[in-house]
């Protein structure tokens, strides 16, 4: 694991819910918290017949050892672990895995965080920041309930842009085209960096390839074991194949195929909602906790 730290039975020291669907716990890690760098993400397990979930370090605190993780609810595990509450005690985690991000100071960046991609981007904005780039964030969401880490961003930020889907809250669209405004403005970009659903991640290179701004994408969603051994997260690059955990997860996003990574994405997508309907029907058997309801009705 190359001196990565496995710490067993950790405790949820904080839980809070950020909005309908996203949810924000502190994590006891305090090797993880002392070694973990901003573009790094861990691995962790609910119980031992849990899945590995890849999620990305989104704040750390190596004084009181705890790592912060953001997840958004969107199958078995994530619901499962939207149910445990601040005290309880998961199976493990592991990290920090992954390279770090590139970090220097390249001028001006502008970070594109969408939905639960503002999480992740938030360690890079903050140490893009304190190595003394002009970081304008633009965060993007559905709408304005789904609103989260706004004063977070704001304090990491030269600008905080801020848009939705339906105009609810700032301007009236999606991430990419307020991009693409900061570009027909004439506004000097140095690099840009897209943290989102694979779509938007997509459209973001294709806005920024025609101009030559150097992008990076994150690729964490594509992860199953997370240490390169299961190939699982392989994408075609224009070096050959390469791995999103060991290589990444921030990767070139004009030497990715989006098509071919959105596709191996899409590929279980039936499996996981038979998954999902039967840990709800579990989880409606008279058990106490998730854990318990799967050992019971599974």
């Amino acid at each position: 694991m190359h001196g990565d730290s496995i710490h067993s039975m950790p405790r949820i020291t904080r839980k809070n819910q950020l909005n309908e669907v996203i949810y924000e716990i502190d994590v006891e890690a305090p090797l993880i918290a002392k070694k973990g760098k901003a573009g790094q993400f861990v691995i962790l397990r609910l119980h031992e017949k849990g899945e590995r979930v890849p999620l990305t370090l989104a704040d750390l605190d190596p004084s009181k050892g705890n790592v912060t993780l953001v997840y958004q609810v969107v199958g078995k595990t994530t619901l499962e672990l939207s149910q445990l509450k601040a005290g309880d005690s998961i199976k493990d985690i592991v990290g920090p895995l992954g390279k770090p991000m590139e970090l220097d100071n390249f001028g001006t960046v502008v970070l594109l965080g969408g939905g639960c991609g503002v999480a992740p981007v938030y360690p890079q904005a903050k140490a893009l920041k304190q190595a003394g780039n002009k970081v304008i964030s633009i965060v993007g969401f559905r709408n304005k309930s789904l609103i989260f880490w706004a004063d977070k961003m704001a304090g990491v930020s030269d600008e905080v842009i801020t848009v939705t889907d339906d105009g609810s809250n700032g301007k009236k669209g999606f991430t990419t085209t307020a991009l693409q405004e900061l570009i027909d403005r004439g506004v000097k970009i140095d690099r840009v960096i897209s943290i989102g659903p694979l779509i938007m991640m997509a459209n973001t290179v294709k806005v920024t390839k025609p101009k030559g701004i150097k992008t990076m994408v994150s690729l964490n969603t594509l992860m199953v074991d997370g240490t390169g051994m299961c190939g699982c997260c392989r994408v075609s690059t224009s070096k050959g194949t390469k791995f999103a955990c060991v290589d990444g997860p921030d990767m070139d996003g004009f030497d990715l195929d989006f098509d071919e990574i959105i596709a191996r994405n899409r590929k279980f997508e039936a499996e996981e909602r038979v998954s999902l309907e039967k840990f709800k029907h579990d989880c409606q058997c008279g058990a106490n906790t998730p854990s318990k309801a799967v050992e019971k009705c599974g």
